[in-house]
């Protein structure tokens, strides 16, 4: 009696083949890039079962060593976007990738470094000891700290501040210090929510400089929150848009006013710069509103 031939085993369907492919160079390709945000909503819960919708339908893509803003009206959800990010906060709906990653182990991983509007040093600590932080809670050898917080405190420009403490220093070094320590770890992605709004014009305008040559020797991407015209153009490649609440992405404005290590203090003077401005302005309000800003060149309209 004859044996039966074996029978060929049965491949995946084609379709659920081609979409396991289709995946998996997502996958691929979000892996390449800073930051991915697809489709994502955050809605809060209000009083008496009442929601507050501060996000809805949000696409973004940052790619890496870019420079992006985001700007738009108090409570348009800008910061609320970058605490998704950040896995600071989690959204109703959509998908979050930073580097590949989900936000929850990218921050995990320490993929990002983070500065806020406020330096939040700790007063007990010194400039170096602050740096030093997130290496030491990571279990970072001594030497190898020592050597990392020498690195920052020359690129930030306070090497001869590393023994003083935050009361020592004025608000825009005490936002320097704030900078090297979200470098620490030499993150591919900066997170930076107002870092220099509570500062005066003329500091302010300095850390905008040094924020760029900062840019310029670590390479990483950035996403910015702003509320300052301005401010957004000098920095960016682009400046994403954001309508009132609920939150979503109207327009995005292409600047790239050339490399970061190429700009300097007399970028604000150049046409190209005010080009900038009122698109963005324009985007933002309306051209009516630009043209009427339009004879108060270099005025911070936020």
């Amino acid at each position: 009696m004859s044996t039966p031939a074996p029978q060929p085993t049965a491949g995946p369907p084609p379709a659920a083949s081609a979409a396991a492919a289709a995946a998996e160079t997502t996958r691929t390709a979000d892996a390449a890039e800073a930051v991915v945000v697809r489709g994502v909503e955050r809605i809060f819960a209000g009083a008496k079962g009442a929601t507050v919708t501060a996000l809805t339908g949000i696409d973004l893509t940052v790619h890496a060593g870019e420079f992006v803003s985001l700007i738009g009206p108090s409570g348009c959800g800008k910061s609320t976007l970058l605490r998704l990010i950040a896995d600071l906060d989690e959204p109703t709906e959509g998908d979050i990738r930073v580097f590949g990653k989900t936000a929850r182990q990218a921050r995990v991983d320490q993929a990002y470094g983070i500065a806020f509007q406020q330096a939040g040093l700790l007063p007990w600590r010194s400039v170096a000891a602050n740096i030093e932080l997130p290496l030491q809670l990571h279990g970072v050898g001594a030497a190898d700290r020592k050597a990392r917080v020498a690195e920052l405190v020359e690129l930030v420009g306070l090497a001869d501040f590393a023994r003083h403490y935050p009361d020592q220093l004025s608000g825009g070094m005490q936002q320097r210090v704030a900078i090297a320590r979200s470098l620490a770890e030499r993150p591919r992605l900066l997170l930076m929510d107002e870092p220099f709004g509570a500062l005066d014009e003329m500091t302010r305008e300095r850390m905008q400089t040094e924020l760029l040559r900062i840019r310029a020797e670590t390479g990483a991407a950035v996403v910015f929150v702003t509320h300052s015209i301005p401010e957004a153009v000098y920095l960016s490649d682009r400046v994403v848009v954001m309508s009132p609440r609920p939150g979503r992405i109207t327009d995005e404005i292409d600047v790239r006013l050339g490399e970061a290590a190429e700009r300097g203090e007399d970028l604000r003077e150049d046409a190209a710069f005010f080009e900038g401005v009122t698109a963005v302005r324009e985007a933002l309000h309306g051209p009516e509103a630009a043209a009427a800003a339009g004879a108060a060149r270099g005025v911070d309209v936020r």
